[in-house]
C-alpha cells in the first residue's frame, strides 16, 4: 500500500518537474510573454527566474526522497523464495515414488564394466 502511494506521487512530481522545466525559457523570454505581458509585470522586478528555480529545486528534492524512498521499500529482506510457491505433485502411487540410496547390481565375474 505504502509503496502504490510513493509511486503515484513520485509520478506526479516527475510530470511536474517536467513541466517547470519547459516553463524555464532561455535568456531574454519569460513567463509573462506568454501571457501578453512584460515578465516584470506578472512576476515582479525579478521575472520568474526566482520562482521557477526555487520550485525546480524543490520539485528536485522530493524527486530524490521519493526514488530513495522506493528504492529502498523495493528491497526485500525476507529470505522466502519464489520456489516455496510452487506445489510439488505428490506421487500416485507407491511405484511412482523415486528410489533414492539403491546401489547398482553387481557386475558378473569376469567382465571388466564395459
Amino acid at each position: 500500500m505504502t509503496i502504490t502511494i510513493l509511486t503515484i506521487i513520485h509520478v506526479m512530481i516527475c510530470i511536474f518537474m517536467i513541466v517547470i522545466v519547459l516553463l524555464q525559457n532561455g535568456k531574454g523570454a519569460g513567463i509573462g510573454a506568454t501571457f501578453g505581458g512584460s515578465s516584470q509585470a506578472l512576476f515582479g522586478s525579478e521575472g520568474p527566474v526566482p520562482l521557477l528555480n526555487k520550485l525546480t529545486t524543490m520539485t528536485a528534492i522530493v524527486f530524490m526522497v521519493t526514488s530513495l524512498s522506493l528504492a529502498y521499500l523495493s528491497t526485500d529482506r525476507t529470505a522466502a523464495s519464489v520456489m516455496e510457491e510452487i506445489a510439488v505433485p505428490l506421487p500416485s502411487s507407491p511405484q511412482d515414488i523415486p528410489l533414492i540410496d539403491t546401489p547398482a547390481p553387481p557386475l558378473p565375474p569376469g567382465s571388466d564394466g564395459r
